[in-house]
């Protein structure tokens, strides 16, 4: 079942150019504050938003990243708080795609399914866990679907083609490619193996595939899309709202 990503991803492919995903912590640096910047940067060029849900052990996560999470969870930032920014988001805008970044631990304790029907009925569009379980995949990517939203997964170089085609089995939506082994974070290039884990990835979807972890400039944008169909732009972004 399509829903706002694809016919984003649709157009934007139309249009011959990447997609841009900014990369948001909900929470930070405050709840309303973040709220704002969410609907000045969907007003202002963004294709798509990624909201990051704040956990105490971000295992994935770079110093900024990690800081901004910290500083959320003293805000008292949680998955309903999330859920409610999206409610809030959609009372202007109807068409953007909204993603949610999160760790399952958060989502478990919320109640799977209650998570993805609430968030679906606020408007949710897509979801990425970065430490979902190889065993619970099948089963929220299924409770996913019932309700439109897209299990997106993250793959990355060390990801084994046998891990890649069953990634994609379950995805919908898109692809997130990780750029670079290691955690988030703004870096002075892109590493050079991301051209070949995409094409690794294009040989069991035909979902559009994006590139973060590591976006730090419009060079980084420009030359992933040549290969790629889009970025995340997540630290470089997070730092620059804490200057």
């Amino acid at each position: 079942m399509k829903n706002r990503i694809d016919y984003c991803l649709d157009k934007i492919k139309s249009e011959n150019r990447p997609a841009l995903v900014p990369y948001l912590t909900v929470g930070y640096p405050h709840v309303s504050m973040s709220e704002g910047l969410a609907t000045a940067i969907l007003a202002n060029g963004a294709d798509m938003l990624e909201l990051g849900i704040p956990f105490s052990d971000p295992l994935a996560d770079g110093p900024t990243i990690q800081m901004t999470s910290f500083r959320a969870l003293e805000n008292g930032t949680n998955v309903q708080t999330a859920i409610d920014m999206v409610t809030a988001l959609r009372s202007t805008d109807i068409e953007s795609p909204l993603i949610f970044m999160g760790y399952f631990n958060p989502f478990l304790q919320y109640g799977i399914s209650r998570f993805l029907r609430v968030a679906s009925d606020a408007g949710l569009d897509g979801l990425i866990v970065p430490d979902l379980p190889p065993e619970e995949a099948k089963y929220v990517a299924t409770e996913s679907r019932n309700v439109g939203i897209h299990l997106i997964p993250l793959l990355a170089p060390t990801s084994t083609d046998e891990r890649i085609e069953a990634a994609c089995a379950e995805a919908g939506g898109f692809i997130y490619c990780v750029s670079l082994t290691g955690v988030t974070g703004a870096r002075s290039r892109l590493s050079t193996g991301v051209e070949i884990l995409v094409e690794r990835i294009r040989k069991f979807t035909n979902l559009p595939v994006l590139v973060g972890f590591g976006v730090s400039s419009k060079e980084d944008i420009g030359r992933i899309g040549q290969f790629a169909d889009g970025a995340v732009v997540g630290s470089a972004l997070l730092d620059a709202i804490s200057k």
